[in-house]
């Protein structure tokens, strides 16, 4: 029996089928503007991800971020020369391994990557700023539980911020509220 099958949660059928519907609704919002910007690039939503973790782990190797994205070398390879030949990646040797490609963002793809993280950010930021406090915890460990469990362990490794930026969280006042 799978585990989620034992669990009798709160919730009827009709607000599980909402909540999926509302998960939709959010990605659909949520990409919107980094959407736009990487249209007036040539850009698609493969190479905001492709951006986006080589942006959060410089110096990642090719094998690294085809893990991350789980996606087919022949994907990668596509996304990754778009980038390259436009020179928002750049890629180098291993020291240890020459065969490693690491891949690390050029000044002008450190660039765009905060621009198509902005609005990402700033959308957090307002929902934060509306809700109660202990959302966001909530929040971060109900979106883990939605990923595949043998998946956690790895993802946390992934998401995890460096020292500086939890002991420094980014202040916000919105006169939305």
């Amino acid at each position: 029996m799978d585990e989620s099958e034992k669990i009798t949660p709160p919730i009827t059928p009709q607000q599980l089928t909402e909540a999926v519907e509302l998960m939709f609704f959010v990605y659909r919002d949520f990409i919107s503007d980094p959407d736009k910007l990487l249209a007036e690039h040539g850009f698609g939503r493969a190479h905001h991800r492709v951006l986006h973790f080589i942006g959060r782990q410089p110096g990642l190797s090719v094998a690294e971020l085809l893990d991350i994205l789980a996606i087919t070398k022949q994907s990668l390879a596509r996304v990754l020369r778009d980038l390259l030949q436009a020179g928002y990646v750049q890629q180098t040797m291993g020291q240890h391994d020459r065969r490693k490609r690491l891949l690390t963002l050029s000044p002008k793809g450190h660039r765009l990557h905060a621009q198509l993280l902005a609005p990402q950010q700033k959308r957090f930021l307002r929902a934060i700023a509306k809700s109660e406090r202990g959302t966001v915890e909530a929040w971060r460990n109900f979106m883990l539980q939605l990923v595949n469990p043998d998946n956690q362990a790895t993802i946390l490794r992934h998401i995890k911020q460096d020292q500086s930026e939890q002991d420094h969280p980014m202040q916000t006042t919105y006169n939305d509220r």
